[in-house]
């Protein structure tokens, strides 16, 4: 096995610390490397590729983009790290072939994700393009790898656009459609009585999915709506006291990162949380529930969000990454690291298929068609759009045996629920 990480942009300890090696996962090093000697061993790494050992026939090479560098790249860390999760729970090997993956920045920036995502597929020559944080940079990426022919696997984007008119054969996601998840909770809303709601969320294809779902199901008024400057803006006074002012019975979010913890701090600060409730969605998760509590942010506990996974879901397969990953790295995954693993297992069974031939690209897209393999989330099916048509549940934060804040799951929202957009697309 052997896992790269090629972005020499940026400046980001987690990044800084990355170790390109034949064997093993990518890990920090005790003392950090400099520019030199990660230009080094990016060399030494190419010198193993060109031998004859390492050619590419003998290998299965895959392409991951994510957000390394910039504070979004708590995200990214979570990803590779369960990525090296998979990768050591497949022992190195997809069927009689290494796994080479190469992790690329793409900085939070839609033009270097695209120009990231060209390089994996015109220098590095990859049999797979996955990865993906952000809806944006998913869409300018897209393209280049379509025209390509190679396979895109969105492990947490889900764009309206690539679910609908613009889907592709060779297009597949291993987490949601942006809008489902906000659609589950804009059912919760209706179940707990909520008549009027007051929305706001970051201004760009992501967000405006987030919002178009909840008020596609949210039968109450929306008594104001917001979409903030993204990815700039983390002052949330104004929108707040709007949202004071218009007397909703709740205020429901979509902000991920560090601007989802921003939002929540001015919140309780505010004095909101004793006044309007709070609904989220992918803004309390398992990166941001530490940061929570090491705030004293109490309001968080007992709040509600939804998803179409959680650390407890009651899987043999999930409880079996769960324990390992907090056991290697002392915290819960979070959603994100979950699809990422579930990315490297649906390749793992589609190569497995095919016995290795990764030329055969009717025989891989057909058996990734089928999602014929251990899903954290249980057995799914996949829509004529290639997105997961899946469970939806509503989750409670809660403390765990040991004192540290995490949810659980209540109740099952939706059961096997396919995305709006599937109709759109014309794939059969």
């Amino acid at each position: 096995m052997e896992i790269r990480c090629d972005s020499m942009m940026g400046d980001d300890s987690y990044r800084d610390n990355v170790v390109s090696r034949r064997s093993g996962a990518i890990e920090p090093s005790q003392g950090g490397i400099n520019m030199k000697t990660r230009a080094i061993a990016l060399v030494s790494a190419m010198a193993l590729l060109s031998s004859p050992a390492w050619a590419a026939e003998d290998t299965v090479k895959i392409g991951f983009v994510t957000t390394i560098t910039t504070p979004a790249g708590v995200i990214g860390k979570d990803m590779v790290d369960a990525v090296n999760i998979a990768v050591d729970h497949l022992g190195g090997k997809m069927g009689d072939k290494s796994i080479e993956l190469i992790v690329e920045d793409d900085q939070f920036k839609p033009d270097i994700g695209k120009q990231a995502t060209e390089k994996l597929i015109k220098e590095d020559d990859v049999d797979f393009v996955t990865g993906y944080i952000w809806s944006h940079v998913l869409l300018a990426s897209a393209k280049p790898v379509i025209d390509s022919g190679k396979f895109l696997i969105s492990s947490n984007a889900g764009p309206s656009q690539l679910a609908g008119k613009q889907c592709d054969e060779n297009f597949f996601s291993t987490s949601w459609q942006n809008d489902q998840t906000p659609m589950a909770m804009g059912e919760v809303l209706n179940q707990r009585g909520v008549k009027s709601l007051y929305v706001i969320a970051p201004n760009y294809a992501a967000g405006k999915n987030m919002v178009s779902g909840v008020e596609r199901t949210f039968k109450g008024e929306i008594a104001g709506k917001d979409m903030t400057k993204w990815p700039d803006q983390i002052d949330f006074s104004a929108e707040l006291a709007k949202a004071r002012a218009s007397n909703a019975d709740g205020i429901f979010i979509f902000f991920p990162g560090k601007h989802g913890g921003a939002f929540i701090k001015q919140y309780q600060q505010a004095g909101l949380d004793k006044e309007i409730p709070l609904y989220t969605v992918f803004t309390v998760d398992s990166l941001s529930l530490p940061k929570f509590q090491e705030g004293n942010l109490e309001g968080v506990l007992g709040s509600f969000t939804t998803s179409y996974w959680s650390p407890d879901l009651d899987t043999p397969q999930n409880k079996k990454f769960v324990n390992d990953f907090k056991a290697k790295h002392g915290r819960y995954p979070s959603h994100y690291a979950a699809q990422s693993y579930d990315t490297i297992m649906l390749i793992d069974s589609a190569v497995r298929a095919v016995d290795g031939d990764t030329n055969n690209i009717g025989g891989l897209r057909a058996a990734m068609e089928k999602a014929d393999y251990p899903s954290l989330r249980g057995k799914y099916a996949y829509g004529n759009n290639h997105f997961p048509i899946q469970n939806f549940y509503l989750r409670e934060v809660v403390k765990d045996d040991s004192g540290d804040w995490t949810s659980k799951i209540v109740s099952t929202v939706y059961k096997d629920h396919q995305d709006v957009y599937a109709v759109e697309c014309k794939l059969d």
